[in-house]
């Protein structure tokens, strides 16, 4: 509020900050622009080059940060997060499968203390879906239930698309089949609006800028926002939620490695193998701002098992924070059903 007798700026005065202000947002946005373009064709040469191998694994070598959990020697439940999340959004789902799981939620490669990398091109798809499997193994178990959230859903289908035999059941959440969405991407323009964030993330440090901004106002809106956030009839995230995330992303460095994630997917997809033969459960919250609901029934043909898919209408991108009972309880009926298949 201005003072008593200050003087207002002259008109001349405002319009050349106003000139400034879109002049700067200009620049930025066609800079978007010339980098959407560029992760643009860069898809497009992948879907016409078709590698003769989709994936090359190589051994990381990476020291991973988990939070477990329930008794070892339980059958091994792991837990994915997504972006702008780590081990943390899956606390609700900690506490509840513990008594027949030991479950393991996992900070990614990048996130945390998790190392991180310094180059992008560590962190290709291919080199995520290795750290899965070394993970299993150094856990002492061959196989899990696998549950992935958002970008830990896009790395969960990997997984299980290229090491069946280590995922005994499928569940992912708010990310439909990467075929799917890799498909509809590119014949939807509004879900290519709403994705709009990947094409951002191709640009060097800028992203990991705007975040920090206003004391990293654009993460605390993804979660409390009306349009992005968790919904009036969700569980919203308390002071103490919203002040973890902060910490954890306000450390040195601690956006770039998440990022980078992103910055590899144009040469990493489409993918040539497709198929998901174990049991799978797609859960899916209607009013996400990310993805758009017709993907997850196109998610079915992909999955030559039994697949089961639950839409929540009044729930968000957030799933298993926004509706923890309700996620909870659907995800044991789905275990508890398959269980009872292979009995009989």
């Amino acid at each position: 509020m201005a003072r008593p007798g200050a003087a207002c700026p002259p008109p001349a005065r405002r319009v050349m900050v106003a000139a400034r202000a879109l002049l700067f947002w200009a620049l930025v946005y066609s800079y978007c622009g010339v980098c959407a373009c560029i992760a643009g064709l860069r898809l497009l040469w992948s879907l016409g080059r078709r590698p003769g191998e989709t994936f090359r694994w190589v051994d990381s070598g990476l020291r991973f940060h988990y939070v477990a959990a329930g008794e070892r020697g339980k059958p091994l439940m792991l837990l994915l997060h997504g972006f702008p999340e780590f081990w943390y959004s899956w606390r609700h789902q900690l506490r509840e499968f513990k008594s027949e799981y030991r479950v393991v939620a996992l900070d990614l490669r990048g996130y945390g203390e998790t190392d991180a990398p310094s180059h992008k091109e560590n962190y290709k798809l291919d080199c995520l879906i290795t750290d899965i499997k070394d993970i299993l193994e150094s856990l002492g178990y061959n196989k899990c239930v696998l549950i992935g959230h958002d970008w830990g859903g896009m790395i969960a289908w990997l997984v299980a698309i290229c090491y069946p035999e280590m995922v005994t059941k499928l569940i992912v959440v708010n990310f439909p089949h990467p075929s799917v969405f890799t498909e509809y991407i590119l014949r939807h323009p509004s879900q290519l609006i709403k994705s709009g964030y990947y094409f951002f993330f191709q640009m060097p440090w800028f992203p990991e800028f705007m975040f920090t901004v206003n004391d990293f106002k654009v993460l605390k809106s993804l979660f409390t926002s009306q349009a992005t956030g968790i919904g009036r009839k969700g569980c919203r995230l308390t002071t103490e939620d919203i002040e973890a995330y902060l910490y954890f992303f306000s450390q040195p460095g601690a956006l770039t490695g998440p990022i980078n994630h992103y910055r590899n997917i144009f040469s990493c997809l489409p993918l040539q193998h497709h198929e998901v033969v174990m049991p799978t459960l797609l859960l899916w919250g209607e009013r996400d701002a990310f993805m758009e609901v017709e993907m997850a029934e196109t998610t079915r043909i992909y999955v030559k098992n039994h697949f089961r898919l639950t839409i929540l209408s009044e729930a968000s991108h957030w799933l298993q924070q926004d509706q923890p009972d309700i996620v909870n309880k659907l995800i044991w009926t789905f275990l508890k059903e398959e269980t009872t298949r292979k009995r009989e």
